[in-house]
Formats: structure tokens, C-alpha cells, sequence
């Protein structure tokens, strides 16, 4: 499992790789088990404030193994539903870094991400339907709020692979970059994130992920009892003399 999964931790960005280079990186019991084990730490862990997926050799994932589906391999372990991380994805942001292609249960995985960096020779997809299966880790779910309604149902139903250029114009990637410089600039927009205050971040996180189904009525209270703690935090005080004393902030996640 340590092999199939690896993770690096530098200046407050983890990375999270798929190493299964030889399968296009697809998913089975042991790399869904491995994420989940590296996301319960790293969303503990004071010294790492975002992460970053992705995957070895130039392919982000190519979905669910199919022949560990087939022998029985299952591709949920973890207890955060497929890969690890669809069901219920880190606390803190995650950014994901594609290469290549990134299909199935891969796309569902980017899905699961709050962003997206991506190669422009990128390709993503749905391709369930084509398989005789739906995309039932968050691909029916999440991809229409993501992209136009109408877009989304032509990935879903026709399950076509998209450019990276069609979906950065729809508003799912952050950017697109020259082929093999994807981790790069994931890491730069990781650490744009990571240079903010890690209690802010969480909590805003939260925020915009549960919110969506909030009553009108109800929003602002649900919204303070969320970020509440983040005014009274030590690291909200120093922001705030930081900016008096025209320093950077030296925040402590408290």
C-alpha cells in the first residue's frame, strides 16, 4: 500500500501521488485505502495546510481497476468511499494536478478536489455508460455544479472524453499549462493557499462545501457557528497586527 500511494510534505503543501504508473494509475483497494489513511493525517497534521493530488508517470487515473473489480478488489476501502476521498474528501483544500487522462472514477476524483490544475493535453470523462456502469462516486452528483447543465449531461450520456481547454472555459479548471508542468503549478497555487491562515481556510472551506442546501433563512446563523471560531482564534489577532505593523503574518493554526 505505502508503495502505491506516496506522500510528501514541504512548506505547508502535501502532496498526494497514485503511484500505479504500469495501470494508468486506476484505483483499487490498496491506493483507496492509502489516501484515506494519508488524508486523515495530513488533515491533522498543524504543519500542512493544503494538499495536492495527483498521479506517477503521466496519467492522473484512469478510474476503477476493472480487473480488481472483476476479481473482487474493493475499490471503496478506506471509509471515504472511492479512492479514498469521493464520499468524503479532506478538511483542509485540495488541489488536483492532472496529467494525461483523468477518466471514470479518476474525473471523479478531480471532482472531489476544490481545484484544478491541468496539462493541456488533458483529457477528462465519464465513460460509465459505455462500460454498462454509472458513475456513482460523485460524477452524477457533483458535475453539474460544476459546468453547465447541458454540458455536464453530454459527458454523462454520451460518457466522450473533453479537452482540458473546453472545461477551463467552462469554469472547472483554475488553469491550463504546457504538458508536464501541471504539479508545478499546482504547487505554486498551493502555496498561494497555504500563505493564508490554516483555521480561516478549513472554515471557509466548509462553508462554501455545506452551504449549498441551506435555507435562506438559516444561512448566516449556520455560517456563524462555522467561522465563529475563527475570529476569536489567536491567528485572527495576528492578522490583524501583522497588517498594523506591515509584516507578513506568522500564523499558528490556534
Amino acid at each position: 500500500m505505502a508503495d502505491e500511494v506516496l506522500i510528501e510534505v514541504d512548506d505547508g503543501v502535501a502532496v498526494i501521488t497514485i503511484n500505479r504508473p504500469e495501470a494508468r494509475n486506476a484505483v483499487n483497494g490498496a491506493v483507496s485505502a492509502g489516501i484515506a489513511a494519508a488524508i486523515e493525517d495530513l488533515d491533522a497534521r498543524k504543519d500542512v495546510r493544503v494538499l495536492i493530488l495527483t498521479g506517477a508517470g503521466g496519467t492522473f487515473c484512469a478510474g476503477m481497476d476493472l480487473k480488481g473489480f472483476l476479481s473482487g478488489d474493493n475499490p471503496l476501502a478506506g471509509g471515504r468511499g472511492f479512492g479514498g476521498m469521493t464520499q468524503q474528501p479532506p478538511a483542509k483544500p485540495i488541489i488536483a494536478a492532472v496529467e494525461g487522462y483523468a477518466l471514470a472514477g479518476g474525473f471523479e476524483l478531480v471532482l472531489a478536489c476544490d481545484l484544478v490544475v491541468a496539462s493541456e493535453e488533458a483529457k477528462f470523462g465519464l465513460p460509465e455508460v459505455t462500460r454498462g456502469l454509472a458513475a456513482g462516486a460523485g460524477g452524477l452528483l457533483r458535475l453539474q455544479h460544476r459546468i453547465p447543465y447541458h454540458q455536464a449531461m453530454r459527458m454523462v450520456l454520451t460518457g466522450e472524453r473533453v479537452p482540458a481547454s473546453e472545461l477551463h472555459e467552462a469554469g472547472l479548471i483554475a488553469a491550463v499549462v504546457p504538458a508536464g508542468q501541471a504539479l508545478e503549478a499546482a504547487r505554486e497555487l498551493a502555496g498561494r493557499v497555504a500563505a493564508n491562515a490554516p483555521l480561516a481556510l478549513t472554515a471557509s472551506k466548509r462553508v462554501v462545501v455545506e452551504s449549498a442546501d441551506w435555507p435562506a433563512d438559516e444561512e448566516y446563523a449556520r455560517q456563524g457557528e462555522i467561522i465563529g471560531a475563527v475570529f476569536g482564534s489567536a491567528d485572527a489577532m495576528e492578522g490583524a497586527v501583522a497588517f498594523a505593523e506591515k509584516r507578513p503574518p506568522v500564523w499558528r493554526g490556534e
